[in-house]
């Protein structure tokens, strides 16, 4: 069986979210399909130097931070290739089109050209995501500090929440969900609700996230817009890939108040076991917002946290 050929990838991100697409020029596979810059690795060549050298001949800018993010294995008629996606947040120059037909800035919630490369799909979702995943903390705060809180952080931007709340009795749980969606839409964050995919539904949340238990026992993705799961080993990464998840949350990578016997993975493996993660992975464990460009730099998404989401953010 043939080596997939690796591939570089650059999505340039602006300060206003925009993503940079390229339309494949003439002559090539896929002409007119539009893609994120980027190309092969030479022999000997790390992805993050081919990643420099490629958007310097694509594009006429040089990349000059790029934190690694998702590895996508594709398979077009022609070959298959193993897409090591980039997110560059720093670059000298403007970018022009050297060797594409044409470039776009796009808000990845409304691509408003087409048809984009099929291996795009999932790219494009993933990047709807944002930098934290904040976990509820009723148990701790209590209904009333929790609420105010929500309202806080609500105000401050928080758009991805996940109801977990093993101390409540489901009746209990189901009065809290209910208020907390109703002011998380009204505000626009999506929520996810912990384990219980019927309530889930009868709710009318966002989607559900998975339980390792539940994710290793599952044979099929959840009939959710949004599904998450919780990971601590490569095996659950690979069960989640499998099932189509859009992301997962992996930890603890420090050590936590909450859960003191836990062992944490710390960075380096961390890093290691995510390395080539088709999907986005938040790090879960004694994160704080001062920690995301740590995060990031280690190939996070983003940061989950618990009792840190729930203070005034000052970033």
């Amino acid at each position: 069986m043939t080596s997939p050929v690796d591939v570089a990838v650059a999505v340039l991100v602006r300060t206003d979210g925009r993503v940079l697409l390229a339309q494949r020029p003439l002559g090539k596979v896929y002409s007119g399909y539009w893609e994120f810059p980027g190309g092969k690795v030479e022999p000997g060549e790390s992805t993050r130097d081919a990643l420099v050298r490629e958007i310097i001949e694509e594009l006429g800018v040089e990349i000059t931070h790029a934190d690694p993010w998702i590895t996508q294995v594709f398979t077009y008629p022609h070959a298959t290739v193993k897409l090591h996606f980039f997110r560059a947040t720093s670059w000298v120059g403007e970018p022009h089109a050297k060797e594409h037909q044409d470039l776009t800035w796009q808000l990845p919630a409304g691509i408003s050209v087409s048809p984009p490369l099929p291996a795009n799909g999932p790219v494009l979702k993933g990047l709807l995501l944002p930098d934290e995943y904040a976990i509820t903390s009723v148990s701790s705060l209590g209904v009333e500090a929790f609420m105010r809180a929500l309202e806080w952080r609500l105000s401050a931007g928080l758009r991805l929440i996940q109801i977990r709340e093993p101390g409540l009795e489901r009746d209990e749980l189901g009065v809290l969900a209910e208020q907390v969606i109703a002011r998380a839409h009204e505000a626009g964050a999506t929520v996810l609700i912990n384990s219980d995919i019927a309530l889930a539904h009868m709710l009318g949340a966002d989607g559900v996230h998975l339980n390792s238990r539940q994710l290793m026992n599952s044979s099929n993705r959840p009939d959710v817009q949004w599904c998450g799961a919780s990971c601590h080993s490569i095996e659950e990464l690979r069960a989640a890939e499998a099932l189509g998840l859009d992301f997962v949350v992996l930890g603890p990578v420090n050590r936590t108040a909450s859960h003191p016997d836990a062992n944490p993975v710390g960075w380096a493996a961390f890093s290691e076991m995510i390395r080539e993660a088709s999907l986005p992975v938040y790090a879960l464990g004694g994160m704080t917002p001062a920690r995301l460009a740590e995060a990031r730099s280690h190939g996070a998404h983003g940061i989950a946290m618990l009792s840190g989401a729930w203070k005034p953010v000052k970033y």
